[in-house]
């Protein structure tokens, strides 16, 4: 029987499964797009023959490594595998491409399967998301949209879509509404490799014939960085501008950041974070509105004294054609509303 063989990141496609072995850690920090997690060695496995490795020696290390990745292979071979056809071909990828993933690759091409391993492994794949996105984000055209707090940009960017137009959506994809209140309550942000990962996937399925719709964003989302090229890109492209009325911005972030409302000690520990940048007495008075829970007031607050001002002084700076994109004035950020909105965004041309 022939040798496993051997593809590079730029072949993944053509397998009907990708099979990322390395530790449950490694993964969830960052792996491949599709990839399923059947690793050769658990977390606690890998750190017992790392520490076998360095206090004893490679030898011991590899008599009990071999004994533990055989036995592992066995179970996702037994659960996973077994209803495989023969025809099934698996790309297998872990550090480096080396031992782990020439394992699982020579029992599953043993067994009948084409499996192939990938060259320089995780490495190889992380140096090409790094090498395409100093490049690829410069290639496309975008619209930029903007516009103060509470106008309804990432709803609008939904919106978008459904209608049919190419839409980048940077915070879905760093899981953070990109503010100081904007960590989500259910999900963290992914590690930086991570969102690296989501954000070329999601660039390599857009085209060049048509513009591409984002959402301005300072440099970083939360923990996350933009990258460079992208960050660049998108500050010299055309902007379109959002004008709401302050009532419908009010409306709409009590709706949306209503996880916050439920939650007031979160609430007030978030906002002390603004210590720096606000009066001691506007804190004061901001907790005091959170314990009578009057929203409209306080988020009326939050944008006259914290979130327009940053606005203001952020968008003109960053951005070259801000002070000339075309104004959608709208009064209505509910579902409906925003649909009409972006209904009238495309219509535009903008």
């Amino acid at each position: 029987m022939k040798s496993t063989g051997i593809a590079n990141v730029t072949q993944a496609d053509e397998f009907d499964e990708i099979i990322d072995v390395r530790s449950p850690a490694e993964f969830a920090e960052d792996h491949m797009p599709g990839a399923v997690n059947c690793p050769v060695l658990s977390n606690e496995e890998r750190a017992r023959v790392g520490t076998l490795y360095k206090q004893d020696s490679p030898f011991a290390a590899k008599k009990i490594g071999a004994a533990l990745v055989a036995r592992n292979i066995a179970g996702h071979i037994e659960t996973r595998f077994l209803d495989k056809p023969r025809s099934w071909r698996p790309l297998v990828y872990c550090w480096r491409g080396g031992k782990r993933s020439g394992a699982m690759a020579h029992v599953l091409h043993q067994i009948g399967w084409h499996a192939s391993t990938l060259e320089g492994g995780y490495k190889s794949y992380r140096r090409h998301v790094v090498a395409e996105l100093a490049d690829l984000p410069r290639r496309l055209a975008y619209r930029v949209v903007t516009g103060a707090t509470g106008s309804g940009k990432s709803r609008l960017l939904e919106a978008l879509a459904a209608q049919g137009a190419q839409v980048l959506d940077l915070e879905a994809l760093a899981a953070h509404k990109g503010s100081v209140l904007g960590g989500l309550p259910d999900e963290l942000q992914p590690s930086q490799k991570m969102f690296e990962s989501r954000l070329l996937a999601v660039l390599q399925r857009l085209t060049f014939a048509e513009p591409v719709f984002v959402e301005a964003e300072s440099r970083k989302i939360g923990a996350l960085q933009v990258p460079d090229a992208l960050l660049e890109a998108m500050r010299a492209s055309p902007c379109l501008r959002i004008e709401a009325s302050d009532a419908a911005r009010v409306a709409f972030l009590i709706g949306d950041y209503d996880y916050f409302l439920a939650d007031p000690a979160s609430l007030k520990e978030k906002l002390d974070c603004l210590r720096e940048l606000q009066s001691g007495e506007t804190l004061t008075r901001w907790n005091a509105l959170i314990d009578a829970r009057d929203w409209p007031a306080l988020v009326g607050e939050l944008l006259a004294l914290h979130y327009d001002p940053l606005y203001r002084r952020s968008q003109g700076r960053n951005y070259v054609h801000f002070a000339d994109a075309p104004r959608f004035e709208t009064d209505d950020l509910s579902p409906s509303g925003l649909r009409a909105l972006a209904g009238r965004v495309l219509a535009s041309g903008s």
